[in-house]
This record gives structure tokens, C-alpha cells and sequence, in this order.
């Protein structure tokens, strides 16, 4: 670019800018237009919300908030989530089971127990990415177990339903690897090139079946994203992902399922969707995929992904002499963790689900990476440096140990009533507990539990020293909060759900490790460039089917999709919002709660979660008798938490063996650093930590 193009180019940016604010300022006249009209038709004493948001194209919550006497009575708080009425207990708790490092021993805390807070409805998970203080709000309180045999009934498994070992063998999808921008397609050993026109669901359909008649299952897309092709034409990437997804295809229609896969219906997901297709006759299902779901590619040929595939596949039959490459990586994580349930001992039966109202809770209440980003006054508005410490592999770290069985309540009277050695045991053991924490008057560092914040899914973590605050939180994250290096936490409790110590996940992590381990040291040994490059994206494929995995064991209420012609727009369900509309159709998600999913364990989730987080803030290295994490860097020097990854001003020795867990020393800026104070400004000074690190060590 010249310097005239590029004065021109500025021209055309201003222009484009000038559009925008015109724009915004109609749009914000339209809506707030909209909102007195909703407030208008509210004043009809027969006016009901589940009417007038999908002609408002807003979710009924958002027609109640502004209009509160719309609220139906499906929004109430469930009678059976109320408050418990005990008197509050109290009792004392020594640091029995794992003390601080012997230079810095802390004194012994007190934990009192008392009565459980009053419930509210369930709320999701928290997001994935850090988040900057925001101007103080009303935080949204979380659900409790109800008093008596309603709550009791909580504790009770879901009736007929476990996790058992299947009795089939599961059958390999045909599959093919398509570079949507080049046209370029891998099948088996063959490469072919294609005409995709406007790469459309319908044009590559076309493409790949003209081109491999028969045959073809799935349709992994390496690149080109094309259900981004009309991005500019929608507010929201979800929107252009949806009317990709849902264009008419002649001859093919929306897939329903088939056999044992249940898996019906179009994913919509603004970077990884999945398009799943059947024949008119009902013959032929396929799907569309992105690659992205089992790693970050950058630029990699069709020909090296297929090859990361097979890779993976012969490492994954080292292991299981049945294993299957499913369509995602937390497909195939629970499956080939089915095929590990033992077919001896107590759970030779199977793993008992839990019921759907503590799963509910366990939703609600049991987050999953730490992400926060900790902005001035708390660190310097300039920083000396930018330091980006990554724990590789972390969450095989804390496998070895989890919850099984059937849970029992701890009420405060219970907890109050052991010795303080059988307090801190059951703190230490695989639990979820319900808290009032207080930080300490003279704590300097970052916040230990997290908190709910305002918002439908945000976590913080206090750290000012005074706060008081109530919580769920599991026993990896008390105990630290507990046996803290620097000052313990008052931790009060107020109820608890305590498991049995188990081990249903130690063989099937063993085994994706050393899976892992293997991929890692072909990568690092291979002579052939397009081999080592193979190895490495199969072990981030190991990665993910570990990560994702563990999340599917989660298993998040379910949402489900549908478009509705905008003349029946009263048809649009009472209870669905309105996700995106145009001139014909009004597309809506509801909520229908939890599946009967029998491999349903988010108590196994939340365990090491909470652990993955605690290890954030210290985690032992005993062959170096040595610690590593936040707590151990001075105050003031820790920037950011990014689930698994650390960003300080300072940096550390901390000792990396290339095991699951070790702190990876990722990036590392020279000041001084502009302090990030947004997402945006955090990723991309880790971009260049990264890049400048790598040019560091080529030099």
C-alpha cells in the first residue's frame, strides 16, 4: 500500500465509522421505541409476556424486566428450594491433612457451621474468558438444598440409571478432510480438488458426493470457515452460523438420528458448528465439522490433519483394542472411558447418576476455570514485564482421585458434631460445600474462592480484606483457602455434600497420558516435518478428548432450537427466547432440562475443576520439594488467571519435567506494558509474549 492508498483507505474508515454511529443512534431510538410499546401493551390487564416477546424478538425474562407485572408463574422460585431453618452450630478445625510449606506454617483457622442460606433458581456456568471489574451490582445468590425429606430426597440417585460398560462395538464413521478456501479434499490416501461455488452446505454436499459417490459419514472442515461467508450480513456470528446451517438443501434434509447415535439436529456455535444432514430417502446421513473442535491448525494442510487423525487413532488402539474416533473429542473421551468401567468390584453394576435436582445444583454452583483479569490500582499501570506461565496437560493432573456413589448431606449440626480431625478429613476428601468466607483483615494477595457475581454467569474472587461473602465451593479450593503459605481464610460452613473417595476416571486418564506422552515425543524425534507436525496436532487431539471429556461429563441442561413462521409467531414456545429473526422465520432455544444421560457426572467435574483451580494458587512439587502457583509470587504481581494459565510481572523458577500440571513457561514481554485492562488487550500482549519468547529462544 501507497501513501496515497492509504490516505484514502483512511478516508473510507472515517466514512464507515460516521455510518456507524448514524446507525447505533437509530438502532438505539428503535429499541427504546420497542420498550415503551412493551410497557404500553403491559398496561392491558390480559397482556401476557409469553405473547409479546416474540413480537418484540425478546426472551420473556427481558419483557418482565421491564415489565415486572408480566412475570408468569413459571418464572417463581421453586417451593421445594426453600430456605433451611436450623440453628447455627459451631466448631473448630485444626490443618491436619496437607500443611504449608514449613517456612511460611500458618496458624490453625476456625470454621463455624450454620444454617443454609435461602435458595434461588439455578443459574449457568461461568464464562470463559477473563473479565474486568465492573461498577458494583446486587450479586445473584445461589441455590440451597432444601430443609427435611425434600432435601433428603436430593440425595438419592436417579432410579434405574448408571454409567455401565457398553456391550458394542462401536462402528468407525467414513470420513473426509475438506480445505473449504482451497477446495482441496483428502479421502484415504487420495487428494482431490473441488468446485465448492459458494461453499454453501448445499455446494459442498454437492461437491463431495459428486466427487466420492458412496460411502462418505462426516465432512471435516480444516479450513476456510465457510459458514462465516455471510458474517457481514448479520449482527451476530451465531445468526450467519444458524442460516448457514438451516439454508434448504434440495434432497437433503435436517438429520433426526439413527441406530444408537442419538445425536440429532444442527449444532449452532459461532466457531465450531456441527451440520448434520440426511438424504430425502433417509439412506444417507453425513455431517459437517469443524476440525477446530480437536485443535488450533495454522494453515496445516488436509493431507498432515488426515494424518494427525490416523496418528491418533493407532496411539488410542495401543489402549483400547476397540477404540473409535467419534465426530468430537468429548464424544469419543466418554466413550472410551465406558469401555474402562470396571466389570469387578462395587461399581461392576455401574456408576450411579445423581439426581436432577443436585445436578441442578451442581450446575449452579460448580464453575469451571478460573478467569479473571486484575487491572490498577491492583497492579501497576505500567508494568515491568508480562510473564505468561501455562500448566501443560493440568487437568490429568487431578484425575487420580474422585467422588463415587451416593452422596450424604452434612448439615451444620452433623459437621459440627465431629472432632476437628474428622472436619478437616471431610474438607480434605471429594466434597461440595456451601460457605460463608471471610478474607482476613490484612490479606494483600489475590482472592482464594469464588464468589458469585452480577450477571447470569459471572464468578469473581474477592480479595478485599474485611469481605464477607456466601458460596459453594469444593473441598481442593476450602482446604487451600484453609492452609493458605501467606494467612488463613475464615471459612464458616453451611452445609455440604460429601461422596466416597473413588478412582472411575484414574485408568482411562492413565491411559490418554501416556497416549499423550507418546504423540509428544514422535512430534519432538520425528525426522520428517510433515510427520512431527502430525504427532503434535494427535497429542492436542489427546488434550481435547481429556478436557472436553471431563466436561461432557458435566452435562449441561439442554437447550433445544426451532424457527417458527413469523405469521404463527404466537406458536413460538412460552418459555423460549428469541435468538434471531428475518422476514419469515423466528428462531428460538428453550431450556428442557436434563437428559437421561447415563454417563451424567458433573460431581466428577466439579472435583477437578476445583482442584485445577486451587492448583492455580499453590500446588507442591515434591521430588523438587518445591511450590508453585499465585500465592507463591509476591502481591501486586500476578495479572491475570486464564483457566489453566498465569500472566505476572515477575518471573519464576519454578521447576517444568514436561508432566500434566507443570507450570510452561508460554511467553514473556520486556516492559514496560501498558496494564490490559480488557480481554481484547490481554490476548493480544499474550500474542506477543509469545512471539517474542519463541524469537528469544531462536536466537
Amino acid at each position: 500500500m501507497d501513501a496515497q492508498s492509504y490516505s484514502a483507505a483512511l478516508a473510507d474508515l472515517r466514512t464507515v465509522r460516521d455510518q456507524i454511529k448514524r446507525i447505533r443512534a437509530a438502532l438505539m431510538k428503535q429499541e427504546a421505541d420497542r420498550d415503551k410499546l412493551i410497557i404500553q401493551l403491559a398496561s392491558y390487564p390480559k397482556a401476557k409476556a409469553e405473547r409479546i416477546a416474540p413480537a418484540a424478538g425478546l426472551g420473556v425474562a427481558d419483557v418482565v424486566a421491564l415489565a415486572p407485572a408480566l412475570a408468569p408463574d413459571s418464572l417463581a422460585v421453586n417451593d421445594a428450594l426453600q430456605p433451611a431453618t436450623a440453628e447455627p452450630f459451631t466448631a473448630k478445625a485444626t490443618c491436619e491433612a496437607a500443611p504449608p510449606p514449613p517456612q511460611q506454617a500458618a496458624t490453625a483457622p476456625t470454621t463455624t457451621t450454620a444454617a443454609a442460606r435461602p435458595a434461588q433458581p439455578a443459574v449457568p456456568a461461568e464464562p470463559a474468558t477473563p473479565q474486568a471489574p465492573t461498577a458494583p451490582q446486587t450479586p445473584r445468590n445461589l441455590p440451597s438444598i432444601p430443609a427435611g425429606s425434600s432435601g433428603d430426597a436430593w440425595l438419592a440417585a436417579t432410579p434405574g440409571l448408571a454409567s455401565t460398560r457398553p456391550n458394542f462395538t462401536q462402528q468407525a464413521r467414513s470420513t473426509v478432510f475438506l480445505d473449504a478456501a482451497t477446495g482441496v479434499l483428502v479421502h484415504r490416501q487420495q487428494t482431490h480438488h473441488l468446485d465448492l461455488g459458494n461453499a454453501t452446505a448445499a455446494d459442498i454436499l454437492t461437491a463431495v458426493f459428486h466427487t466420492i459417490p458412496e460411502g462418505v459419514e462426516r465432512i471435516y472442515i480444516t479450513a476456510g470457515d465457510p459458514w462465516h461467508r455471510d458474517a457481514d450480513r448479520y449482527p451476530y456470528l451465531r445468526d450467519a452460523v444458524a442460516a448457514w446451517l438451516n439454508a434448504p438443501i434440495p434432497g437433503w434434509r435436517t438429520d433426526t438420528g439413527r441406530g444408537r447415535d442419538r445425536m440429532a439436529g444442527h449444532f449452532v456455535h459461532a466457531r465450531n458448528p456441527v451440520g448434520r444432514y440426511q438424504r430425502d430417502s433417509g439412506e444417507q446421513h453425513v455431517e459437517i465439522r469443524s476440525v477446530g473442535e480437536w485443535f488450533d491448525t495454522d494453515g496445516d494442510d488436509p493431507t498432515v490433519i488426515r494424518d494427525a487423525f490416523v496418528l491418533l487413532w493407532q496411539a488410542l488402539r495401543r489402549h483400547w483394542n476397540d477404540a473409535v474416533i467419534m465426530g468430537s473429542p468429548s464424544q469419543t473421551g466418554r466413550d472410551l472411558w465406558t469401555r474402562t468401567i470396571p466389570q469387578r468390584g462395587k461399581y461392576a453394576d455401574g456408576f450411579p447418576v445423581l439426581s436432577e435436582e443436585l445436578r441442578g445444583l451442581l450446575h449452579a454452583t460448580a464453575g469451571q476455570g478460573r478467569n479473571e483479569l486484575i487491572t490498577p490500582p491492583r497492579v501497576p499501570e505500567q508494568l515491568p514485564r508480562l510473564v505468561e506461565y501455562d500448566r501443560t496437560f493440568a487437568y490429568a493432573k487431578h484425575t487420580w482421585k474422585s467422588p463415587v456413589g451416593t452422596p450424604r448431606r452434612i448439615t451444620a449440626a452433623t459437621f459440627a458434631s465431629w472432632s476437628e480431625k474428622e472436619q478437616m478429613r471431610a474438607l480434605y476428601g471429594c466434597g461440595h460445600w456451601q460457605v460463608r468466607v471471610s478474607v482476613p483483615d490484612t490479606w494483600d494477595h489475590v482472592g482464594l474462592l469464588p464468589a458469585p457475581a452480577p450477571g447470569d454467569r459471572a464468578w469473581h474472587y474477592p480479595a478485599e480484606p474485611g469481605t464477607t461473602f456466601t458460596t459453594w465451593a469444593g473441598g481442593p479450593e476450602i482446604h487451600t483457602a484453609l492452609t493458605n503459605p501467606l494467612t488463613p481464610w475464615k471459612i464458616e460452613i453451611l452445609d455440604g455434600i460429601l461422596w466416597e473417595d473413588g478412582k472411575p476416571l484414574d485408568d482411562w486418564a492413565k491411559k490418554l497420558k501416556e497416549t499423550w506422552t507418546n504423540l509428544t515425543a514422535q512430534a519432538h524425534f520425528q525426522g520428517d516435518p510433515q510427520q512431527a507436525r502430525a504427532a503434535h496436532l494427535a497429542s492436542r487431539a489427546v488434550r481435547s478428548i481429556l478436557l472436553y471429556g471431563i466436561g461432557a461429563f458435566a452435562q449441561r441442561p439442554r437447550m433445544i432450537t426451532g424457527t417458527t413462521p413469523r405469521t404463527a409467531e404466537r406458536d413460538v414456545p412460552a418459555d423460549a427466547e428469541i435468538i434471531a429473526f428475518d422476514d419469515e422465520h423466528i428462531t428460538w432455544q428453550k431450556p428442557t432440562g436434563f437428559a437421561r444421560d447415563p454417563n451424567a457426572h458433573p460431581e466428577w467435574a466439579a472435583a477437578i475443576w476445583s482442584s485445577a483451580r486451587a492448583a492455580l494458587l499453590t500446588q507442591r512439587h515434591r521430588d523438587d520439594d518445591t511450590y508453585a502457583g499465585a500465592l507463591h509470587t509476591p502481591p501486586g504481581t500476578v495479572v491475570a488467571f486464564r483457566t489453566d494459565a498465569l500472566y505476572l510481572t515477575e518471573a519464576q523458577h519454578w521447576p517444568y519435567h514436561h508432566q500434566p500440571g507443570d507450570y510452561l513457561l508460554r511467553g514473556h514481554l520486556t516492559g514496560p506494558v501498558t496494564a490490559p485492562t480488557s480481554e481484547e488487550q490481554l490476548l493480544a500482549l499474550r500474542d506477543a509474549g509469545r512471539t517474542a519468547l519463541t524469537t528469544s529462544q531462536e536466537h
